[in-house]
């Protein structure tokens, strides 16, 4: 298995002039599951074709362990690329692409068959990975007789038998249906601790990214938003596209006035906690967004302090309602966790004051380290 490391790589398609990877820096430790997550068109997927060497980055080195895969300056096409048959690498992609008038036998072990490897390995490694997968019974049937879930199996099962030291997915598990996404999800990242492939997964999906991952690359418009475990990024985001983008149902932002040691929001008022005083002190008399997650609020027992809001709707999750409340002209969520929804109209909410995210306004970056 390898590590892999990015330095300074940038990906331009008109010479320079904007770039849709920008200055990316990155280290993948030797068997971690690191996600890229983002929007569509932040680059991730481009990152991962400049790994697997399908594209050529304008600028930066992609380094597997201690050996060079590309380099380029700008000037020439590359100083250093090794071609993507050379790198031991592995691709899944959300299309399975399936030989479809192979078995699955035959689809899994096609690989090994053009590198000319023995017979005997081919079978071993195509029964272990079978079994793996638990698609043993499906190894003589063709892929229109396979559902979508085995066929994603299959995919995955071509891939791995070829051990390689690196494997890539890019949004693998996009055409299956909730239930089974669940399941492979859980498969797949079972799999991968158990044969500890450095594994790079691409997603726009941020509950696909917070469980599977060790390592989540947030990604916008060619850059690294922050990185990091999924709690890093969930409980310290360093801004607000961070704080948005993960957590469901999103988190919500008030915009707020520091008044001497009290948050304003115009429709309610906070007291400042006495650990977040000190990151304050530079913004009294301006302006602060507050974040606070849907199931950071709880509520005020006999209408005690907090911020009161009327409720405009409730959704049953089964578990916990989704209440949807009004303060002042704003439209909020509150987690409720509660076994029956609160009948009442007009609640206060208490947040959890330890657990307050607090962002600049103009910079959206996090105030509160």
């Amino acid at each position: 298995m390898a590590s892999i490391k990015i330095k300074d790589m940038s990906v331009s398609y008109n010479k320079g002039k904007s770039y849709v990877l920008d200055k990316l820096n990155l280290d993948i430790k030797d068997g971690e599951f690191c996600v890229f997550l983002g929007p569509s068109g932040c680059g991730k997927s481009t990152a991962m074709h400049c790994i697997a060497g399908l594209l050529h980055p304008t600028n930066g080195e992609i380094w597997f362990g201690d050996e060079i895969m590309t380099s380029a300056d700008g000037k020439k096409k590359d100083k250093t690329f090794v071609p993507p048959q050379e790198r031991n690498i592995a691709m899944v992609f959300q299309e399975y692409a399936l030989y479809p008038n192979m078995t699955v036998r035959e689809n899994m072990s096609f690989a090994l068959k053009t590198k000319k490897a023995p017979k005997e390995e081919i079978d071993k490694r195509v029964a272990y990975m079978a079994q793996m997968l638990s698609i043993e019974q499906l190894l003589d049937r063709r892929p229109a007789e396979l559902s979508g879930g085995q066929r994603q199996r299959v995919a995955l099962g071509r891939a791995l038998v070829r051990d390689p030291q690196v494997f890539l997915l890019d949004e693998p598990l996009g055409n299956l249906d909730a239930k089974l996404r669940d399941q492979v999800r859980y498969e797949l990242k079972k799999i991968q601790e158990q044969l500890g492939i450095t594994t790079i997964y691409v997603t726009h999906d941020q509950t696909e990214a917070m469980t599977m991952a060790d390592h989540i690359v947030l990604m916008k418009e060619g850059h690294i938003m922050q990185q990091g475990t999924p709690n890093d990024l969930y409980d310290h985001p360093a801004n607000e596209f961070v704080a948005g983008f993960l957590g469901t149902p999103q988190i919500n932002i008030f915009p707020c006035e520091v008044k001497g040691d009290v948050l304003d929001g115009g429709a309610f008022q906070l007291k400042v906690p006495e650990s977040l005083k000190a990151c304050l002190a530079a913004y009294k008399g301006k302006k602060v967004d507050l974040g606070i997650r849907p199931s950071d609020f709880e509520l005020a027992e006999n209408g005690g302090e907090g911020i009161h809001v009327h409720v405009d709707s409730i959704e049953p999750l089964g578990d916990a309602y989704l209440i949807y409340v009004r303060v002042g002209e704003k439209v909020v969520v509150f987690k409720y966790t509660g076994e029956t929804a609160p009948e009442e109209k007009e609640l206060v909410l208490r947040p959890n004051m330890a657990k307050l995210h607090l962002f600049d306004p103009t910079t959206e970056d996090r105030i509160n380290k």
